[in-house]
């Protein structure tokens, strides 16, 4: 923490701009060392025009724009030099040599944004969401994660902690302090209807949290069914692409193919699985060992049925043991039938009608888009500890209920409160944080 650090802020390839970023106290001395104007007198939050020289031979080296920010009011609360010089990389790289020149060290992957959490600029929740940004590949993606730089997990959580903290705090009263007769005494029929109340409150988040997680990470969905019922033909339709081989030959795929869609910020991480049959064909036999495995991981299954032909044992074999995963079953080759039933999804995946199929998926995941502006846990470290928090409070109201003195439920009251804490980083262990600051890109 004491160092001065330094690293490309920018992708290190050519292009129209590159940024090194300085941060530290010896920040703004470094620049103006190697720059043609004083940066000593300039106030925070400007931009200097000038020229970086090397010192060593008196030679300018790249027209630059200088950003100046000083601590505590800048990205990682320290003082802060960003350097926008041309973008190629040979002269970025020239640059960032002379400012290591100059005693600074070379930033480790997301070391800027560890300092703005150590100076206490950011809490670990918005920390996180930085990275989220940064590898949002959809709108409803960026906006959760601009939610979390905004703060908006710990404006989540503040409520949940007052409330434990307020329970804590009165038992501790009554323990310590028995004589004190202001404070009301705490029974647990007091203590009871608010650990309840806690804990519905903590369901809500949860569930939310599930949804927040479908958005940013997708949903894994298997095509399933028998060989020829136009599995493949499926996936290419819905990625609008022809990226599986489609014959009329049964038993044509015999490995997983993969790819993705995004339907309205939710991405469907489509997996075209072998058919579903006897065969004596090793290969095959392989291939359909792999679709039973992806079966029992996928969370949607998209069960294939040929329209034109009435369920035969294989189909019902499908549909019954499907019966308890997320499902949409589809009937396809729709295009060569008359009849059809109108509460089941009919298509036809060689001409690449399957708008049916694709409004009963928005139906089916619609629910999770108006969540995307609230405030929800997004990643499985704070669902995971919020979970953890939860089993304490439910141990703490069991014993409760089973008149248990409180002084004793007091350990899991305090497991929960810190694992509270530890979602905010407010309450860290040092590897944790090395671990997750480890996984930023270098210059962030």
């Amino acid at each position: 923490m004491s160092d001065t650090i330094a690293a490309i802020a920018t992708p290190v390839a050519d292009g129209a701009i590159s940024i090194i970023r300085i941060s530290g106290d010896d920040a703004i001395a470094t620049a103006n060392h190697l720059f043609d104007r004083d940066l000593l007198s300039k106030k925070a939050n400007t931009i200097t025009y000038g020229f970086i020289i090397d010192p060593r031979t008196n030679k300018q080296i790249d027209e630059v724009l200088v950003s100046l920010f000083k601590g505590p009011h800048s990205f990682s609360g320290e003082d802060v030099v960003e350097i926008n010089c041309h973008g190629g990389r040979f002269i970025t790289g020239e640059i960032l040599k002379l400012v290591l020149s100059q005693g600074v060290r070379l930033a480790q992957p997301g070391e800027f944004t560890q300092r703005a959490f150590l100076n206490g600029r950011i809490d670990l929740t918005q920390a996180e969401s930085v990275m989220d940004m940064i590898e949002a590949g959809d709108k409803l993606s960026a906006q959760m994660a601009l939610n979390g730089i905004r703060g908006s997990v710990k404006k989540l959580l503040e409520p949940l902690i007052k409330d434990i903290l307020d329970m804590i705090a009165h038992i501790e009263v009554n323990i310590d302090y028995p004589e004190y007769t202001d404070v009301e005494e705490l029974t647990n029929d007091i203590l009871l209807p608010n650990i309840k109340q806690w804990l519905l409150h903590i369901d809500e988040i949860l569930e939310r949290s599930d949804s927040g997680k479908i958005i940013k990470e997708g949903i894994k969905t298997a095509i399933i069914g028998k060989p020829n019922v136009g599995k493949s033909s499926l996936l290419n339709a819905l990625l609008e692409e022809e990226k599986a081989i489609v014959t009329d030959i049964e038993g044509t795929t015999r490995d997983i193919v993969e790819g993705s869609i995004h339907l309205q910020g939710i991405t469907l991480h489509l997996i075209d699985t072998a058919g579903l049959r006897a065969s004596d064909d090793k290969i095959e036999q392989i291939g359909i060992a792999k679709t039973k495995q992806m079966i029992e991981e996928a969370q949607l299954i998209l069960l294939v049925l040929d329209a034109q032909r009435a369920l035969d044992e294989a189909d019902r074999a499908l549909i019954e043991s499907t019966k308890d995963k997320q499902r949409l079953i589809v009937y396809n080759k729709s295009d060569l039938i008359s009849c059809k039933d109108e509460n089941q999804i009919y298509i036809s995946a060689m001409h690449h009608e399957i708008d049916p199929l694709i409004q009963a998926l928005k139906q089916l995941y619609g629910h999770h888009f108006e969540l995307a502006n609230s405030p929800i846990l997004n990643n499985e470290r704070q669902i995971g500890l919020l979970y953890h928090a939860k089993t304490h409070m439910e141990k703490a109201y069991q014993a409760l209920s089973d008149n248990c003195e409180i002084d004793l439920v007091q350990i899991d009251i305090e497991a929960a409160y810190k694992n509270l804490k530890e979602i905010l980083g407010e309450y860290h262990r040092d590897d944790l944080l090395d671990t997750l600051f480890a996984n930023f890109c270098l210059g962030k």
